[in-house]
């Protein structure tokens, strides 16, 4: 399914959703962060997505990640929350959604890179080289808090 993401765009459509979703900024013993070049819109983004009824947030974290990219995670700690009602994700079935993120810190335990159907290519990237690589601005704005070693207060917005 494909999608358009509205941000700060005063022409977007509605939001009629609102799912719980997941971000996980993940870094290697190099201090590489995990991406994953996604195949809904193109962009690279942090794992993550949807939480499921019968599991815990955490658990969203490590499925996610693990679904999406074969690498397996230990959360520990929230970068934020971001719930800006001027950020709408545009599904091709008539979904709109606001966006409803919980950001999380984790780190890798095990497994090894691989894609899946969300995600056609996934690397271990250098943050010196993120400004190469198209990522959506509210991406950007999760990264840029979770490699940001001097906030101690989650972010919320």
């Amino acid at each position: 399914m494909s999608r358009i993401d509205h941000y700060n765009d005063p022409t977007a459509p509605k939001a009629n959703s609102v799912v719980p979703s997941v971000t996980a900024i993940v870094c290697d013993g190099s201090g590489r962060l995990l991406l994953i070049h996604k195949t809904d819109n193109d962009l690279w983004a942090l794992p993550g997505g949807g939480h499921d009824i019968g599991e815990s947030v955490a658990e969203t974290v490590i499925r996610e990640v693990a679904e999406e990219t074969g690498i397996a995670v230990e959360v520990d700690s929230i970068v934020g929350l971001y719930t800006n009602p001027h950020h709408v994700i545009e599904y091709d079935d008539g979904e709109v959604r606001q966006q409803f993120s919980i950001c999380f810190r984790a780190h890798p335990i095990g497994g090894s890179l691989r894609t899946s159907s969300e995600s056609k290519e996934v690397r271990w990237i250098d943050p010196a080289d993120l400004d190469g690589l198209d990522i959506h601005p509210s991406m950007k704005l999760r990264i840029m808090h979770g490699l940001d070693g001097s906030r101690r207060e989650p972010y919320i917005g």
